[in-house]
């Protein structure tokens, strides 16, 4: 069966074909990437995708969006386009579909992407096992987070809001971060440090704790300057940003009582040589009594170039051809 499957997030909305069979991913087409700034709703950008196809597209849709999945009216949070799940059917012309939010499409993709689709980061060099909890984050404009639970050759993802729980600094540097993001607002969540935008706060944290002027900078200038190894304060903003998300990964696992763990998000494979030298590790198992219980779990980073995609034709696969 044929599907065309879908992944908004906040800046473009993707687009391909897959093929799904017996509710696994046979085959996932070339994607193609639109700005969401230049389409006015889901249905101009899908009519966008079937003009360049230069074909009439399949009436199924798998789409995954940034967002909680609540009512019958979606609006996501980095994008002023709104879903409405009722009327896909008349306005996509999809009669059959399944809608998810983002991380749980991750999740699916988690579930049934083989091994070689993953980098080990960290913990032992095994794979994902094959029965238990997975956690799966990933840090984006947002973090997100979900899970997925395997038993007896079957899967089931929950999708979460686990980076909006309060972020717990560990060291003095972490504690001025905390408390110069406390300007701006009440509650400082873990995606204000542990999303591609925190590194600015962090960077602005360790530039005024070294009495520095710097220039003021948005994230992905930083994240360029860090990356290049341009600038000396964006280098170490980087390296606080890994140790952060080391040790949010090892409290998710925690919470989620995992027996494995996956990076996600075109951030982690931007920063995967980053992550294996700086720390991460250590802050992941760092967990106190917990820390040789931690130190047995398989930390991965998926490498998947479109798990987005690949998540959202498996979700499909999983409701409508299992």
């Amino acid at each position: 069966m044929d599907i065309v499957s879908v992944d908004i997030g906040g800046t473009h909305a993707r687009f391909a074909i897959a093929e799904v069979e017996n509710g696994r991913v046979r085959s996932l087409g070339e994607p193609v990437t639109l700005k969401t700034a230049e389409h006015a709703s889901l249905q101009t950008a899908w009519q966008a995708f079937e003009k360049k196809l230069d074909r009439p597209v399949p009436k199924a849709a798998a789409i995954a969006v940034a967002s909680p999945i609540t009512g019958d009216v979606i609006r996501l949070t980095n994008n002023p386009w709104v879903i409405r799940p009722s009327l896909i059917p008349e306005r996509l012309g999809a009669d059959t579909y399944t809608i998810i939010n983002d991380f749980g499409a991750i999740g699916h993709a988690v579930a049934q992407l083989p091994d070689e689709d993953f980098d080990h980061l960290c913990g032992p060099d095994v794979p994902i096992p094959a029965k238990g909890v997975t956690t799966v984050c990933g840090p984006g404009t947002g973090l997100g987070v979900a899970q997925v639970f395997k038993t007896d050759g079957r899967y089931h993802v929950l999708a979460t809001e686990g980076g909006h729980m309060d972020y717990a600094p560990l060291d003095p540097i972490e504690d001025a971060i905390l408390k110069r993001l406390r300007r701006t607002f009440t509650r400082v969540s873990t995606e204000r440090i542990c999303a591609g935008p925190g590194i600015v706060a962090i960077y602005e944290t360790l530039a005024e704790m070294e009495g520095r002027s710097v220039p003021s900078h948005d994230d992905k200038t930083i994240w360029t300057e860090a990356l290049e190894g341009t600038d000396s304060i964006a280098l170490a903003a980087l390296d606080r940003f890994c140790l952060a998300l080391g040790a949010a990964a090892g409290d998710l696992a925690l919470a989620h009582g995992a027996n494995g763990v996956v990076i996600a998000g075109g951030l982690g494979l931007r920063i995967k040589d980053k992550l294996i030298r700086s720390g991460f590790d250590q802050r992941f198992v760092a967990k106190g009594r917990f820390q040789s219980m931690m130190a047995g779990i398989p930390v991965k980073l998926i490498t998947h170039p479109q798990p987005g995609l690949f998540g959202a034709a498996a979700a499909f696969a999983q409701e409508h051809t299992a």
